[in-house]
């Protein structure tokens, strides 16, 4: 092989390797994806608007900053908490529950705080959605990458050349497919848009999951306060046997008394079993957020929960709402994401080619045997590029009418949620003012009457029934009011301090505002 056949087939090998190579990541993105639990949320946040105005807004503003958020890094979700295994869960990121944990140890009563850091740290659903996250961060590069380049050779047997020298009878060439102009960079929008969107659903999961745990706590600490009124409940009952049993000896009252007693305080006792049963499945409800054995102990509940006084108005969560909800805003990259899949459908109207560069030593003459070709596919096949085009605006109808949907279940949500929480803040203020002090008052009364004989004892026992009755629904209030007050906060897309609400809040009014 002379020289110039030398030359020209190193010059093939430094194609077929330069084109192997892909184009380059978007900047950060190998060490996210190596390591994404100190990363920030980075990217555009879904604009704010008034409400009524607010969705067809939004899909104009992600077609509007498209192009702007494909150039930047893609983003981890906020504030994602370490991994089970390292978090003192089940090792290995195995599923066998530990059969003992020591993460309350020396607690006298279970804190929230610590409870809910626990679950977020612990809890195998926000690694399954971090997984997901970083799977479509993956697709990246396998989009934005040329295809592989195709090597094709071609050897004559000895002596069949066209001179007759065996040394010529040889041919080798490379092939690489070239995509129009702006189809690889279309495709990787695409990818950033989803996995903004999966970023999204991991803070939107992690928002239901502190719902769960906030549900679970304050069903805990319902089940605990009940267990204690039911025990003095009982207390009071064997108390008022022994006074019946007192008067049925010295002749004051008949047996009746000290047999509606009995009675009495075995209902109390039935009460009693299903209150620990109630327990133990709050128990479990927990430890199986926990990712723990369900029966591991947990410290108990509080014994006084206050009702808070201050909580922002119903059309202010809302508002915040709409900067605040992960779940809007995967809508609105999803959109984005179906906006780069309809421009790369216009796009295939236009052809790719293929790059060829060869050289072919059965030519006699030496200044022909290095070559290049161009060919490339001839789009005429328009009926099915144009359904194509169709299905993508399909698609974007779709996601703009389920965003739609979405921000008017949301504002449902939040107002719904508000108007519980008010309902039962003001009956829990009033049961705690006024109903049951009134009615303990009012079984001291029939518990002096009765023992001077002025009533029957089946009034002081109709009167000891309706205090446990109001002492129950009084701690009901309290759990329901903090109950209903998790779900406003995932709906509202956060907690409902006054500073994170009035942040977000005047964000919206910037963007209303144009600012």
């Amino acid at each position: 092989m002379g020289k110039r056949s030398r030359w020209c087939l190193l010059l093939l090998a430094g194609f077929v390797t330069g084109c192997a190579h892909a184009p380059p990541l978007p900047s950060g993105f190998q060490a996210e994806l190596e390591d994404h639990s100190g990363c920030d949320r980075k990217g555009a946040t879904l604009p704010v608007t008034p409400l009524r105005s607010q969705p067809r807004e939004i899909h104009q503003a992600s077609y509007e900053q498209k192009q702007e958020e494909a150039e930047q890094p893609l983003h981890a979700p906020t504030e994602l908490p370490p991994s089970s295994s390292s978090a003192g869960g089940r090792e290995g990121g195995g599923l066998a529950p530990q059969s003992a944990d020591t993460l309350f140890a020396g607690q006298e009563e279970l804190p929230l705080d610590t409870l809910v850091q626990a679950v977020l740290a612990r809890n195998p659903t926000l690694a399954q959605m971090i997984a997901t996250w970083k799977a479509v961060q993956a697709r990246y590069p396998q989009v934005t990458s040329l295809d592989d380049p195709v090597l094709d050779t071609t050897l004559a047997p000895a002596g069949l050349g066209t001179t007759g020298d065996a040394s010529n009878g040889y041919r080798i060439a490379a092939w690489q497919r070239l995509p129009w102009r702006g189809k690889l960079t279309l495709r990787g929008e695409n990818v950033q848009a989803q996995a903004r969107a999966a970023a999204n659903d991991v803070d939107d999961a992690r928002l239901q999951l502190i719902e769960s745990v906030k549900i679970a706590f304050y069903d805990y600490y319902w089940v605990a306060r009940a267990i204690e009124v039911n025990e003095e409940n009982l207390r009071l009952l064997r108390k008022f046997r022994r006074d019946a049993e007192f008067n049925y000896t010295h002749g004051l009252s008949p047996q009746q008394d000290i047999l509606q007693a009995d009675v009495e305080i075995g209902r109390q006792q039935k009460r009693s079993y299903t209150l620990e049963r109630l327990r133990l499945v709050a128990i479990a409800r927990i430890n199986t957020l926990l990712n723990r054995d369900p029966d591991v102990p947990l410290p108990p509940p509080p014994k006084k929960i206050a009702i808070i006084d201050v909580l922002p108005g119903s059309a202010q969560l809302r508002a915040a709402a709409l900067a605040r909800r992960p779940d809007l805003r995967a809508l609105a990259n999803r959109i984005q994401a179906e906006e780069a899949a309809l421009a790369l459908a216009y796009k295939e109207y236009y052809p790719d080619f293929d790059l060829m560069a060869a050289y072919d030593a059965f030519w006699v003459e030496p200044g022909l045997r290095p070559q290049l070709a161009l060919r490339m596919n001839l789009p005429v096949r328009l009926a099915r590029r144009r359904a194509a085009v169709w299905e993508a605006k399909a698609k974007i109808a779709e996601r703009r009418a389920e965003l739609d949907r979405q921000v008017n279940q949301m504002n449902y949500e939040i107002n719904q949620a508000y108007a519980e929480v008010m309902e039962n803040k003001r009956a829990g203020r009033l049961y705690e003012q006024e109903v049951v002090p009134k009615a303990e008052l009012n079984v001291k009364s029939a518990e002096s009457a009765y023992q001077n004989g002025r009533i029957p004892f089946l009034t002081l026992v109709e009167a000891e029934r309706a205090v446990i009755r109001l002492k129950d629904d009084y701690y009901q209030f309290v759990a329901e009011y903090y109950r209903h007050l998790a779900t406003l906060e995932r709906a509202a897309g956060g907690a409902l301090n006054l500073d994170s609400i009035d942040a977000a809040t005047a964000s919206s009014c910037d963007s209303a505002c144009g600012r």
